[in-house]
């Protein structure tokens, strides 16, 4: 490791040689964008150049020469300093020295930058800059290319440092040291090749060798962006002018006066709902900001304090919202007080006024005037909807293509919904022209296309739809080597994905490539070969005897997640040795679900994985009814469920699996087993905001039976049981008993009770709810809700009492339907 003083000699004499370090030829490229980049300041268009290189003192010149150049060419166009990001990985020597250079020549020049990491870069969202410096060379994450491209204004450089061409491909990076796993020591090196190929097809992206001393690309942009248009107010609006002065667009303002409507409650029974998407960088989210401020304001004319709720995937997706938000109170003089939380703003405080961030699950418990939702397409439909209910007025704030969410599945699978609804007023807003550059930029067209972030399922036709009907489909086996090759493929396909889940990142696509464990398939029309079903498959399990005691232990091992749990919640060495598939995702095209096709994606890949020696097949997810009915209806046992919600999705993670072999099936039946004994003991505390039918789901699996013990009742417990039976005693004074028959119940696995009679004895008796919430998740009133569980209990003590006990208690085969309730 080189000492700072040595360091600091190197840089030196770098800064003091930077056209002869840089390299002649490398100068003169640079100085050939001269004309391109007056025309991007002038157009408001952006500029990509790439510097590959092995050496990095020589790198680190290139890059500061080529920032130099840009900054004096800028300032002849254009008054004001240059704001510069640049963005490396800290723990790297190379890293550091390509940096120090960069910085000392900048100095040196009087230009100010700011240096940071990658790891902190998400605090940049929703800043301005005119140049960016993304140092590649040592990693390259897809989620960081997404993340920061989009801080560059229009007429603005990004400048990408990469490792040798030939070589970059190849390299092994921090992104794919992560994916790998026991058994797989090597990535798979697509994702880098993809990238490269991606930037060689597109305008505006200038590429130059260091290493060879020539030109890889030269491709400028010709097209004249049209000019923005002009902000105009609207003429009589309610909110202050300040307020719309913030609007850089039209479409802002827009949104800010869209909101408005939101000043008068809704008439009862009914809902306000206002849903703005927009592709990624126009300025939504901080639209939103100053509607809500003006909302704060206007109706803190006539409430004593107004509460705002926010919430979005994550702190770091509101900064901009709540940055505008306090630039909005300033000019109102509302004196706003941001309260910050590692450094985010999660909550402002002013006059008569609170905007509070909440996670999205909470939002659901709260109460408040007006809540938004940013970043909506990140989060989960069920808990969108959720929200929903739960408030009458709500503005929600989706991104169509960018990559903090899909807004494309938001739009399919949640708006189209709310038009259909009848207690929602609804109101829509497409937001189309860009805030920091313009229309048609070649930059955004290139980030577009190398990370899908406008990837489409394929439209189905006729024929298509003839084929699926009559049940003629493919499955196939996709390489991701030959798919990232047949690019038409990869967009079907990654397009049903983001079309079908609620949350999806440029990582994703990385992980697709480069994961050595993880494998892709499909099922695609005989015909027209579009794909309709599209299934991620990890590799687990297989695992060596010396890593299993770890496990045992509670130590951990990466992509192994069902061997994991099946280990540490069963103590079984051989689940840990059994191999199998997990499915990471399985998607069907919107157009064409509820088909069965994704059952008939499952049993190809099933009839695939037994003919490969397989032991098991499973996946993780999210439980909600309609998740849960897929798995059980296909044959496969739930044997995990998480201790906690998902932050984003509200729901408790579930692990299902089926076996493929008699062996594999036995021990996963014997974890089914555990996991309705765990989910019954804990349904009172750990579980009891379990969603009614999700338990009921999860407790009617099987293998249905546990034991065939009867309850466990004192001789005065079941005299009580008697006297309620008989009408003499109240639920209250005889739970106890009922909860140990309703236990009894499901350890047997008896079908006795309809699924109304067994959600209200679960709701109640189990999970211990007050009256108003089993109202509330059974849709019905208390006195039905007490009729449905007397009736229950008449049923459960036909099952289980003595004869001459039910002859005492007036409960007769006859009255409940004969001796046939026993499976």
């Amino acid at each position: 490791m080189t000492r700072p003083e040595e360091m600091e000699k190197v840089v030196e004499e770098i800064v003091a040689n930077l056209e002869t370090r840089a390299g002649k030829r490398t100068v003169k490229f640079v100085k050939k964008l001269s004309e391109q980049i007056k025309k991007a300041v002038k157009n408001r268009y952006r500029i990509l150049l790439v510097l590959s290189g092995s050496d990095p003192a020589k790198l680190g010149a290139a890059t500061a020469r080529a920032l130099l150049f840009y900054e004096r060419v800028v300032k002849k166009a254009r008054r004001g300093d240059i704001r510069l990001l640049y963005v490396h990985h800290s723990e790297f020597e190379d890293a550091k020295l390509r940096r120090d250079v960069v910085k000392r020549a900048l100095k040196e020049e009087g230009l100010q930058a700011t240096f940071t990491v990658f790891e902190e870069s998400e605090k940049y969202l929703g800043t301005t800059f005119q140049a960016l410096v993304l140092d590649l060379v040592n990693d390259l994450k897809p989620n960081d290319v997404g993340r920061l491209v989009g801080v560059v204004e229009g007429g603005g450089i990004i400048v990408f440092q990469v490792p040798s061409w030939r070589s970059w491909p190849t390299a092994m990076t921090i992104f794919k040291s992560n994916l790998l796993v026991p058994g797989y020591e090597q990535p798979r090196h697509i994702f880098i090749s993809w990238f490269q190929r991606k930037l060689l097809e597109h305008e505006n992206v200038f590429a130059f060798d260091l290493d060879e001393e020539k030109q890889i690309y030269s491709k400028p942009y010709e097209e004249v962006p049209p000019e923005r248009d002009k902000v105009f107010l609207p003429p009589n609006p309610s909110f202050p002018r300040e307020i719309y002065e913030l609007a850089l667009t039209n479409d802002q303002v827009k949104v800010v006066s869209a909101m408005e409507w939101f000043y008068e409650r809704p008439p009862k029974g009914k809902k306000k709902v206002l849903v703005i998407t927009a592709d990624r960088g126009r300025g939504k989210s901080c639209a939103v900001g100053i509607g809500l401020v003006g909302l704060a304001k206007q109706l803190g004319e006539v409430k004593h304090r107004v509460r705002i709720l926010v919430t979005a995937p994550d702190a770091g997706n509101v900064q901009s919202l709540m940055e505008l938000a306090v630039k909005a109170a300033e000019a109102l003089g509302l004196e706003p007080r941001p309260i910050k939380k590692e450094g985010k703003i999660i909550e402002i405080q002013g006059k008569k006024f609170s905007i509070e961030y909440w996670e999205p699950y909470k939002i659901t418990e709260l109460g408040g005037d007006i809540v938004a939702v940013d970043e909506a397409s990140g989060i989960h439909v069920p808990l969108l909807h959720k929200i929903l209910k739960g408030h009458d007025r709500v503005i929600f704030a989706a991104t169509v293509h960018g990559y903090e969410g899909a807004g494309r599945g938001f739009s399919v699978r949640f708006l189209s919904a709310l038009s259909k609804s009848e207690e929602v007023m609804l109101k829509t807003l497409e937001m189309e022209e860009p805030i920091r550059y313009a229309r048609g930029d070649p930059i955004e067209r290139w980030l577009f296309d190398t990370l899908l972030l406008d990837a489409e399922p394929p439209e189905l036709d006729e024929t298509d739809l003839e084929d699926i009907k009559t049940g003629n489909l493919e499955y196939v086996m996709l390489e991701p080597e030959k798919l990232f090759q047949e690019e038409r493929t990869l967009r079907q396909l990654f397009g049903i994905y983001v079309l079908a889940h609620y949350r999806n990142e440029p990582d994703d696509l990385g992980l697709l490539a480069d994961a050595p464990h993880h494998i892709v398939r499909a099922v695609r029309t005989a015909r027209g070969k579009k794909i309709v079903s599209a299934l991620q498959i990890a590799v687990e399990g297989g695992i060596e005897e010396e890593l299993l005691e770890g496990l045992l232990r509670g130590e951990k091992l990466p992509g192994n997640i069902i061997p994991d749990r099946l280990l540490k919640h069963l103590r079984v060495r051989e689940l840990g040795k059994m191999r199998g598939w997990r499915i990471v995702r399985i998607a069907t095209h919107p157009e064409v679900q509820g088909r069965g096709i994704g059952s008939r994606a499952l049993r190809f890949l099933e009839e695939e994985a037994k003919s490969l020696g397989l032991d098991w097949v499973g996946s993780g997810f999210g439980a909600n009814e309609q998740l849960l009915r897929f798995w059980l209806k296909n044959g496969y046992r739930i044997v995990h469920i998480s201790p906690d919600r998902n932050p984003v999705s509200g729901e408790y993670t579930t692990l299902v699996v089926k076996g493929l072999r008699p062996e594999a099936q036995r021990l996963i039946d014997r974890g089914a087993r555990e996991f309705k004994l765990k989910l019954l003991g804990s349904l009172h505390d750990t579980y009891f905001d379990l969603e009614v039918e999700v338990a009921r789901q999860m407790l009617s699996q099987d293998p249905k039976g546990i034991s065939a013990a009867s309850p466990r009742l004192t001789a005065i417990q079941r005299d009580r049981l008697l006297s309620y039976l008989t009408g003499f005693m109240t639920y209250e004074a005889v739970n106890d008993v009922i909860a140990e028959l309703a236990r009894t119940y499901w350890h047997r696995g008896d079908r006795a009770l309809s699924e109304e009679e067994e959600r209200a004895l679960i709701a109640k008796t189990l999970q211990g709810k007050p009256w108003e919430e089993v109202e509330e998740e059974l849709g019905t009133r208390m006195q039905r809700a007490l009729s449905l569980i007397r009736e229950a209990v008449r049923k459960m003590a036909l099952l289980y009492l003595s004869l001459e006990e039910k002859e005492r208690a007036g409960v007769s085969a006859e009255e409940l339907g004969g001796d046939d309730l026993y499976p």
